[in-house]
């Protein structure tokens, strides 16, 4: 496996990226082997992209993307595809929402107008605005009933805050009862325009087919609007402990969520340091928190590491799930590893195992039309398609002393916030 990561580094970005005369960037990968055709379409028109005030509305509005525009009537685009035999789905989070549809390639003709029919001209019925806004107050009731939902949601809020990271993507009721169909078709006609969209098709169809289906297809956008004015403000720097805690029914064990704010999409060498980091801290059996607060001293149940890549300020996180009464001790044991990370560089036989493990993760991600779409697409709308190729290729550079530089940088045992829930 580590051949075919390095044979997997020397490749050239396999495919085309296009930017129609309209704004609109397309982005076109020829698989011979397969009859499938995914198309994902990414529009840089996440959480962070609402007023204060509008919270919830770019996942709303996900929901009422597929309510139909004024040439396909509500509930015509769901029995097309099924017609076809095709699946359609969709995805909101603070940076981006995406839309994503599989077909056979012999049906992309006939799906992909209606795709790209309602994402550009969503008619946002008043009637069905009411109707599916209690189906999103409802998604907003029930995400209270998961107490993991609550604790990562109450660690945002306390690592983010100044930043619209700090707020959920589902948004607050109360915000969204004062919701109108006029503010969201706003919303729509300010962001869902060419500059801020990427189309990547993936699969069994040529090059000069897609780009001709798309560019009909992705034609006519609606008539720009402005919403409200905002900054995102960014987030400083951690300066001590932020410490929170909450007491909830109904949980067994207590749960610790600690994060550190990382690089974003414009320092993609730390972010990707930072995700070996967390592979070496928590990732696998092997791992150093693993290894030694789950296996050995059984302090824990579980415990995991992440960093997630935004935008903006990104999210280092680790999560144990344990005993109230070891609360402490695995704390201050997650800050002395964060300190040897810090002041002792990695074997090289740590190291490499952690980059292996990487390493492979990131190959049989993209094994399929749809993980390969869902790579290009996310990173050109956080950073550049052509990034993703050389994740493994960064991962196999870095060093122990880079990384050490890394920790220092970004990971303190000093400067952090952490949530915890307890049983009440």
């Amino acid at each position: 496996m580590q051949q075919l990561s390095e044979r997997l580094d020397q490749l050239e970005f396999p495919a085309n990226i296009f930017r129609l005369e309209n704004g609109l960037t397309v982005i076109h990968q020829y698989l011979p082997a397969t009859p499938v055709v995914v198309t994902d379409i990414w529009i840089k028109a996440g959480a962070s992209a609402e007023p204060q005030e509008w919270s919830g509305m770019a996942h709303f509005l996900e929901h009422m993307i597929f309510k139909g525009s004024p040439r396909v009537a509500t509930g015509e685009f769901d029995w097309v595809i099924e017609q076809n035999g095709g699946i359609a789905n969709a995805a909101t989070s603070h940076d981006y929402a995406h839309f994503f549809l599989t077909t056979a390639e012999s049906y992309v003709s006939d799906t992909l107008p209606y795709l790209a029919d309602i994402l550009l001209h969503a008619s946002i019925p008043d009637e069905e605005f009411h109707r599916e806004r209690d189906v999103v107050l409802e998604e907003i009731r029930s995400s209270y009933d998961d107490p993991d939902w609550i604790g990562f949601q109450a660690l945002c809020q306390n690592v983010y805050q100044h930043h619209p990271y700090k707020r959920s993507i589902l948004g607050e009721e109360e915000l969204l009862l004062q919701h109108t169909p006029h503010q969201m078709r706003c919303f729509h006609r300010t962001h869902y325009q060419p500059e801020n969209m990427t189309v990547v098709m993936i699969g069994g169809i040529a090059q000069e087919v897609a780009l001709s289906l798309v560019a009909d297809a992705f034609a006519e956008f609606s008539v720009r609007s402005e919403c409200p004015p905002h900054s995102i403000e960014a987030e400083p720097p951690l300066i001590d402990i932020r410490r929170q805690e909450l007491q909830l029914p109904r949980i067994e064990q207590a749960r610790l969520a600690m994060a550190w704010l990382g690089a974003g999409s414009d320092c993609l060498v730390d972010g990707i340091g930072l995700d070996l980091l967390s592979v070496i801290l928590a990732g696998s059996r092997c791992s150093r928190l693993v290894r030694e607060l789950r296996e050995e001293e059984q302090l824990v149940l579980d415990i995991t590491s992440e960093f997630s890549l935004q935008r903006d300020s990104s999210l280092f996180t680790i999560s144990a799930w344990l005993e109230s009464d070891n609360l402490q001790e695995v704390e201050k044991n997650i800050c002395d590893r964060i300190y040897q990370l810090q002041t002792k560089p990695l074997s090289e036989i740590e190291l490499a195992r952690a980059k292996r493990l990487l390493c492979n993760d990131y190959i049989f991600s993209t094994e399929t039309p749809g993980q390969l779409a869902g790579i290009y697409g996310y990173y050109n709308t956080i950073a550049t398609a052509e990034q993703a190729l050389s994740y493994t290729k960064t991962i196999n550079q870095l060093t122990a002393s880079q990384l050490q530089r890394i920790a220092n940088q970004y990971l303190s045992p000093e400067r952090y916030a952490i949530t915890t829930l307890v049983p009440c």
